[in-house]
């Protein structure tokens, strides 16, 4: 247990005495370090190949509440299941928004903005910054334990891999960085993206059979080339993302009224 405490603070010394960039490429080693030991870690954790486990009866595919379905949609534990995990997701959203707008949001807010003033009139920064590290982390895990009901599996690949990583930065910087709405919107925005843009450029290839040239760079198969493009230009037109170019024109708007 000693040796573990001294893991942590020597973690927490040096993520909370950087700044900006630095602090997110230490969170990135730490987060890649514990990738390894976890898949080193067979006798827990499974090793490379995860755990996986049962759900309750309710919440499995085979349990169907009704035989007709409902707008075209099966009644059954699959889709209870997804309900309950958005449920869950809009309560942690709430409180999220919640602690932003409390008190101790206020400090951190004062303290991103201008943390030797924050210092010098009394607020104890580290103690600020630690303590929100340990709430970043506890609802961090609890998206982890989501993801984990959803898929009834959980491994260093699906929990702690760089492309997950790479995933959440993406859907932050598109969304707007400071604040949760952002984030919620470039969530919406970036699985649209997956989901639909091999369905676009399929259609777009078809359509323009007659340049084969144009055809082949529309192809499907390189959905992630243009998934690329797109994010080099939503951060070149929105660099501080859509919701901070939103509220930065509703400021314009607002002192453009006489």
């Amino acid at each position: 247990m000693p040796d573990k405490v001294s893991l942590i603070q020597l973690i927490g010394l040096f993520s909370l005495r950087v700044r900006a960039i630095f602090f997110a490429m230490i969170t990135l080693a730490v987060a890649a370090a514990f990738q390894t030991f976890a898949s080193q870690l067979s006798e827990w954790t499974g090793g490379e190949d995860g755990l996986s486990f049962k759900l309750p009866s309710l919440l499995l595919p085979s349990t169907e509440f009704s035989d007709t379905p409902l707008w075209g949609v099966n009644l059954d534990g699959r889709l209870l299941c997804y309900y309950l995990l958005f449920v869950a997701a809009a309560i942690q959203f709430m409180m999220l928004l919640r602690i932003v707008n409390s008190p101790f949001g206020r400090v951190l807010q004062a303290i991103r903005e201008n943390e030797f003033r924050a210092e010098a009139i009394g607020y104890r920064v580290v103690i600020y910054r630690t303590l929100s590290s340990v709430l970043s982390a506890l609802f961090a895990c609890s998206a982890g334990v989501m993801l984990a009901v959803w898929l009834r599996y959980n491994g260093p690949d699906t929990s702690l891999s760089f492309e997950i990583m790479m995933d959440v930065l993406l859907i932050v910087v598109i969304g707007g960085m400071g604040t949760l709405y952002g984030a919620a919107i470039g969530a919406v925005l970036f699985l649209w993206a997956q989901s639909y843009l091999q369905d676009l450029l399929r259609w777009a290839s078809e359509a323009s059979q007659a340049w084969p040239v144009l055809a082949a760079l529309l192809s499907p198969d390189r959905w992630l080339l243009w998934l690329g493009l797109l994010f080099v230009l939503s951060v070149y037109y929105f660099p501080t993302g859509i919701v901070g170019r939103l509220r930065a024109h509703a400021v314009r708007a607002d002192k453009a009224v006489p």
